[in-house]
């Protein structure tokens, strides 16, 4: 295949439709920033797989609907988790205030930017799947085994987040430390860079040309880049709230940040992850 060849069938038509509609669901983020990296983020996630069923549902395998449906499922269960939470706790409100710049208005070309650039990450995080529908879907290992992955890592992410709300109830003081969060520290971001890791996956087979190739792999480095750099403001904001209590020393120096068995523990540590 040619480099025009190549270009051309990583870039057909059709995506630029997966596009628009990333950049129509993520467009919320005008109402209020942090959202087009939060709630703008589940609801593009999830209308690009309705999009990708409806474009190419037809002809795809049901490995292919599987995909789909997870990519919806996701996108949600995130969007709809974070908006009840946001309702339901004042806490989180604040540190949504926070993360914004305590209510100080951001100019619209810097949100304008920043709405152009998470529209086309989703696009690139997509990708695999998109492209699996446009080359012709006919399912295949790589397509169980990355459907398997996603569904896994929706697993612990829901479990993650009902563990910490109850952690919370328990002790809203307290940070937790039960259930996954003995074995990592942030369980949800796992799960976030486990689930993208299972598109990732699905692709193996499917994408065709070394420029579709680097479309997905652009998105799968870009949202472990924010999952890692998520992890790190965190860790600053627990070791603010909890940094005095020897226990929670304790915890942070013996249960790694985000990867199981990887003795990473501090990102506050790590200069190139941007807070």
């Amino acid at each position: 295949m040619t480099f025009s060849e190549s270009v051309a069938a990583a870039f057909p038509s059709a995506i630029w439709i997966i596009l628009a509609v990333c950049a129509v669901l993520s467009a919320v983020g005008f109402y209020k920033f942090v959202y087009f990296l939060s709630v703008g983020y589940g609801f593009a996630v999830s209308g690009a797989g309705v999009a990708i069923l409806v474009l190419y549902g037809a002809s795809m395998s049901v490995w292919g609907w599987a995909l789909c449906a997870l990519l919806v499922v996701y996108g949600i269960r995130l969007g709809g988790f974070l908006l009840w939470r946001e309702i339901k706790s004042a806490s989180y409100r604040k540190t949504l205030d926070e993360a914004t710049g305590s209510g100080k208005p951001i100019p619209l070309f810097v949100k304008i930017a920043v709405w152009v650039c998470v529209a086309l990450m989703y696009v690139t995080q997509v990708s695999p799947v998109f492209y699996r529908g446009a080359n012709g879907d006919t399912g295949g290992a790589a397509a169980v085994i990355g459907a398997v992955i996603m569904a896994l890592a929706l697993l612990i992410e829901s479990t993650a987040d009902k563990q910490k709300s109850a952690a919370k109830k328990e002790n809203p003081r307290r940070f937790c430390d039960k259930g996954l969060y003995k074995i990592v520290r942030c369980p949800n971001y796992l799960g976030e860079v486990l689930f993208w890791t299972g598109v990732l996956v699905s692709g193996a087979g499917a994408l065709r040309g070394w420029v579709q190739w680097l479309v997905a792999v652009i998105g799968y480095v870009l949202i472990v880049y924010v999952m890692f750099s998520g992890a790190k403001r965190l860790e600053v904001r627990q070791n603010k709230n909890y940094g005095d209590a020897l226990e929670y020393r304790a915890y942070t120096d013996k249960t790694p940040i985000l990867l199981p068995l990887v003795p990473l523990y501090h990102l506050t540590d790590v200069k190139f992850i941007v807070v």
